[in-house]
């Protein structure tokens, strides 16, 4: 394997993953073991490192076919594997953070994968029914038994995100500082960098974006109220996903980037993910290929800088409206 891809410390750790993720999010459900080979093997091949996946990705047929690929397609050592706990899949979609649930479901998460340890593990979400300190000391007994190399969490806003890191940072050697957190992040929803991101930059977090090219819709497949017949749109159960991304505020942005594209002589995918991938302090985005043809398409951003005037271009148009307290009032 030549190690293609530009590697980055994740936030202010030692370990070091590739600059853009690959997601399992469809895995045991859409994508079938065949397609899920191909993608890994497309993506070690380029220097790929971070995979992502979930204890509820596919009803735990994301991990366990993810552990089915290791070692017999890629080694073990060569990937960061990361995944998640604390989503409990009931029609109420709820969140479980207690000791008792995170453990068991870490527990599980081993087996299915295959492994004695995962690289980065999260807490999914952030639950308002049980302590956090309680929460948080899963992950610390989890990296203290070596099941876990290092902690993250998901889908933390703001205040939530800083109370955790504060809190473990605040017994240095007995608490397991937090390493990374997920959430959404694209030209199309910027809502992480109101309070998240300036969080996440002072507390030494890493951001790993998630639907990095804003739910499909910045590749400007759905340009023209075009739905293509395979893609997310079109699909029964991700076609709700999609919507909100196709309202006319989303189509100027996507406007924007082709025309950046068509500028760059590149595609709008390869604009909108260098556009998340090197904003301040993100990591990794995690793309979430359908198959190996779309995965060769985002890898091919490895080689893509946008100037900085395209990226002007796109903050303008894409800016979201971020008014007091937010706003800087010093000048008033």
């Amino acid at each position: 394997m030549s190690a293609l891809m530009e590697q980055r410390h994740l936030g202010r750790t030692g370990l070091r993953v590739s600059r853009i993720g690959l997601g399992t999010l469809t895995w045991g459900r859409d994508t079938d073991e065949h397609d899920a080979a191909d993608l890994l093997k497309t993506f070690w091949e380029a220097g790929g490192s971070l995979v992502d996946t979930a204890d509820v990705y596919g009803d735990g047929e994301a991990e366990y076919l993810l552990g089915r690929l290791i070692e017999g397609l890629v080694p073990r050592r060569d990937l960061v594997i990361s995944t998640k706990a604390g989503s409990v899949p009931d029609p109420d979609r709820r969140f479980d953070g207690s000791r008792g649930h995170l453990l068991s479901a870490l527990d599980a998460s081993l087996a299915r994968l295959g492994t004695d340890y995962v690289d980065v593990w999260h807490v999914h979400a952030y639950d308002p029914e049980t302590p956090l300190e309680e929460t948080l000391q899963a992950l610390d007994l989890a990296v203290g038994s070596g099941r876990a190399r290092y902690a993250a969490v998901s889908n933390f806003c703001g205040w939530q995100l800083a109370k955790a890191a504060t809190w473990q940072l605040a017994a240095p050697g007995t608490r397991t500082r937090l390493a990374a957190t997920q959430l959404e992040y694209s030209l199309l929803q910027r809502g992480v960098e109101r309070e998240v991101l300036p969080a996440a930059l002072d507390l030494g977090i890493g951001l790993l974006p998630s639907s990095p090219l804003g739910r499909g819709v910045l590749t400007g497949k759905y340009r023209g109220d075009v739905t293509p017949a395979d893609s997310r749109g079109a699909s029964e159960h991700l076609a709700p996903f999609v919507e909100p991304y196709l309202d006319d505020t989303a189509s100027r942005i996507v406007d924007a980037v082709q025309t950046a594209a068509d500028g760059l002589a590149v595609t709008p995918l390869q604009v909108a993910l260098a556009w998340v991938r090197d904003r301040p302090g993100v990591t990794a985005p995690i793309v979430g290929a359908r198959n190996a043809q779309q995965l060769t398409a985002a890898l091919s951003v490895e080689a893509l800088s946008l100037p900085d005037e395209i990226c002007r271009a796109l903050d303008d148009v894409s800016a979201p409206v971020h008014r007091y307290p937010d706003h800087d009032w010093s000048t008033l």
